[in-house]
């Protein structure tokens, strides 16, 4: 039996879903019900993005939680940028979370022509944003944006990404299926090779596009990932993130995984409709 984390992250990815409209007080309300069943980290937003999710991480920290962590949200720092002075990774910092889930790019297309800068360049932005924030004292989760894209097209420049992140001291490293394109065999097989070539932990995040996002996270546990990213109902941006409250059951009643709480599965379904 495999303990697999679970990583909320309705309250940001849900909240882009489109008709969904958390207000502060929803939001510290349903991270109460996530720290309950036990999950194990809630990701509250990005502290810049607007005043509620800055609010947010002013209130969270009045609860009493009992097993969830929660997490901060944003991006590596900008081209240019010494990390002490990027305005991003301090707002990340100022949340005061234990934990900061730190996203950067891996396919060199955006690279190339979102970031507008070298490949080198980007290696460099991962390993001081993710090495400065470990240095202040927080656990560093790394999203590797679009990673399955990137890896099908330069496959040694996504490892080379990921290993950037693990040196500098990220404990996790997250698969990112951001447009949620990649079918559950190719995400197993990417995911046993980047297995084969990192030391950190493993996490999976998926996007529901091609209806399978449920699918390709089972696949990736089964091939080393312990870490699950994703929303409760699948709540999210376009057509959605992969449904938690569907792993959690698959992991623990098909798959015989521990996930949440001992005692707290039943309660699965009073959570999917609180939300």
């Amino acid at each position: 039996m495999t303990r697999i984390f679970i990583y909320d992250t309705t309250l940001r990815d849900g909240s882009q879903g489109e008709g969904v409209n958390f207000s502060l007080e929803d939001k510290l309300q349903i991270t109460k019900r996530l720290d309950d069943l036990g999950l194990d980290f809630i990701e509250g937003g990005y502290p810049l993005s607007n005043p509620k999710d800055y609010e947010y991480f002013q209130e969270v920290k009045k609860l009493s939680l009992n097993h969830a962590q929660i997490t901060s949200f944003g991006m590596t720092r900008r081209r240019g940028v010494d990390p002490q002075d990027d305005t991003c990774l301090r707002a990340l910092l100022e949340s005061q979370t234990p934990i900061v889930t730190i996203v950067g790019k891996t396919w060199d297309l955006h690279v190339n022509e979102v970031l507008n800068t070298s490949l080198e360049e980007n290696i460099q932005m991962i390993a001081d944003s993710v090495g400065y924030c470990r240095s202040q004292g927080r656990e560093i989760f790394y999203d590797a944006e679009h990673f399955f894209d990137g890896y099908r097209k330069n496959p040694e420049y996504a490892i080379q990404t990921l290993q950037a992140a693990e040196e500098a001291g990220a404990s996790v490293l997250i698969l990112c299926d951001t447009n949620g394109g990649t079918l559950p065999d190719e995400i197993g097989r990417i995911t046993a090779d980047v297995r084969k070539n990192v030391r950190a932990d493993i996490g999976i995040h998926c996007h529901n596009d091609s209806d399978v996002a449920v699918a390709n996270s089972l696949s990736a546990v089964a091939h080393g990932a312990t870490q699950v990213q994703g929303t409760i109902n699948g709540l999210g941006e376009r057509c959605g993130n992969a449904d938690l409250v569907s792993i959690i059951a698959n992991l623990v009643l098909k798959q015989g995984h521990e996930a949440l709480k001992s005692d707290r599965l039943d309660h699965l379904t009073e959570l999917s409709r609180y939300v």
